[in-house]
């Protein structure tokens, strides 16, 4: 798309990755002007990041995607062992959890390749009149109280009241503000990951490929749902120079398992990745904001990465709708690092803990127990309060046969007043404030100045 001369917006958002598509779908349907800007000419290929939490899911119901979602993708298979040639056994890559555990319709990850859930969110930006400008790469960023000037390699220029970092780990914004970013190499040994066809291997399984006799090395071939392609993954010995080539890709295949080079019929993207972790220092410098990998970098193990990158983007974009629209203060964007930053920290532990083998993938990867009881947003003024505390996100739960999901879906607040307390929920479907009655609710919008009654009340009991 060309852009006119002197473009205008109010959010610029850098990087067409699921952490920037999300945020512009929140955005649009708030009916805030934002840009989306890409500096590849069309979305990024490759199967990446492929497991979507169930509190991702949450979210993305909420954005309206969840049925695209589901229509695309599959549940993870149950993982095959082999030894010599022959399957000896199987691996459960997932803690069984129950039904009911933590008030949610889903109990494990949805597989989704990267490449097709970006589609989707972009389908949704484009349904709600957003757009991605594609072939923009920038070059420099400036800011003054006003607002952002972003400067990329055409010459074009594009002036925002806010802009967001959403442009990866290497993100050209975060080096241009000058924030570092503190981590550590997660692992000595480089990966190849790469898409690949291999008709002749179980698309039932999970193929895992334990280092041997014979074999230099691990791998693994999981089926992509919703396709015909496996994802491989390889791992090399620490210093080797890997090759993404198709050749490469086939060699690694035949080096680590019993199949032939020939076997693999398709290479499509493939990538070397050196697992780290890494958390940027801050989140925010004046009027940018950073999300997703530009603002923390994860070890893929744990599906934790772009989960907690979509989680930035739904926490960052009520609170930038509601300050563009009038209807709170500035100072409630002071809040998005408070409350995320903790969070990355926190999740990047646990990545890095269950590649290290020191953690399971169990409840704490379902992201679902993510709060903010800390916040400066989180009030809490009951003297006993039960399961459900300011800060926590509301269980999906049915209550007098009402879903308390339909009446919290849409980008407003809303007050419930349930058997144990009345709770202001944010947007973004996390407990603001909780009391014994609906009395001080309206004094706890005064203080943090926000100017909108709850859209929808829901009144009932637990059952």
């Amino acid at each position: 798309m060309n852009l006119p001369q002197n473009t205008s917006v109010d959010v610029l958002i850098v990087g067409a990755g699921p952490t920037g598509l999300a945020l512009g779908i929140d955005l649009a349907r708030r009916g805030v002007d934002a840009l989306v800007v890409e500096r590849g000419a069309a979305l990024a290929a490759g199967s990446r990041g492929k497991g979507l939490q169930p509190r991702t899911l949450e979210v993305y119901e909420d954005l309206g995607v969840l049925d695209a979602i589901l229509d695309a993708g599959g549940p993870y298979p149950v993982g095959a062992l082999w030894t010599d040639g022959r399957q000896t056994g199987e691996h459960r890559l997932f803690d069984p959890v129950e039904e009911s555990e933590e008030g949610c319709r889903f109990t494990v990850p949805w597989m989704v390749p990267q490449w097709r859930n970006q589609e989707i969110l972009r389908a949704r930006l484009e349904e709600l009149g957003g757009t991605v400008a594609f072939g923009r790469e920038l070059v420099g960023v400036d800011q003054d109280g006003e607002g952002v000037t972003a400067h990329f390699a055409s010459g074009e220029q594009i002036r925002a009241r806010y802009a967001v970092a959403a442009d990866g780990g290497r993100s050209t914004v975060r080096r241009a503000l000058g924030i570092a970013m503190t981590g550590e190499t997660v692992d000595p040994d480089p990966l190849l990951v790469a898409d690949v066809r291999v008709p002749a291997l179980d698309r039932n399984r999970w193929h895992v490929f334990p280092p041997g006799a014979g074999s230099p090395g691990y791998a693994s071939l999981c089926p992509l749902a919703g396709t015909r392609d496996f994802q491989l993954v390889a791992r090399f010995p620490a210093g080797t120079e890997i090759d993404p080539s198709p050749a490469g890709v086939r060699a690694a295949v035949a080096e680590r398992t019993h199949l032939a080079a020939e076997d693999v019929t398709e290479v499509g993207w493939s990538s070397d990745f050196r697992p780290r972790a890494a958390l940027a220092d801050r989140f925010r410098q004046g009027r940018v904001f950073l999300a997703g990998d530009a603002a923390h970098i994860h070890s893929p193990a744990g599906g934790q990465g772009l989960n907690t990158s979509v989680q930035d983007a739904y926490n960052l974009g009520w609170k930038l709708g509601a300050v563009l629209g009038g209807r709170a203060p500035h100072t409630l964007l002071d809040t998005y690092e408070e409350e995320r930053r903790p969070v990355a920290e926190h999740v990047l532990g646990l990545s890095t803990a269950i590649h290290r083998d020191q953690a399971r993938r169990g409840a704490g990867t379902r992201q679902l127990g993510l709060h903010y009881r800390e916040s400066s947003l989180s009030e809490e003024t009951r003297p006993a309060p039960g399961a459900l505390r300011a800060g926590d996100r509301v269980p999906d739960l049915t209550v007098d046969g009402v879903r308390l999901f339909d009446r919290l879906r849409g980008p407003h607040w809303t007050l419930l007043t349930l058997d144990d307390g009345a709770f202001l929920v944010r947007p973004d479907g996390h407990v603001g404030w909780a009391g014994e009655s609906e009395t001080g609710a309206a004094a706890y919008r005064e203080r943090l100045g926000v100017r909108e009654e709850p859209s929808l009340r829901a009144v009932a009991r637990r059952v």
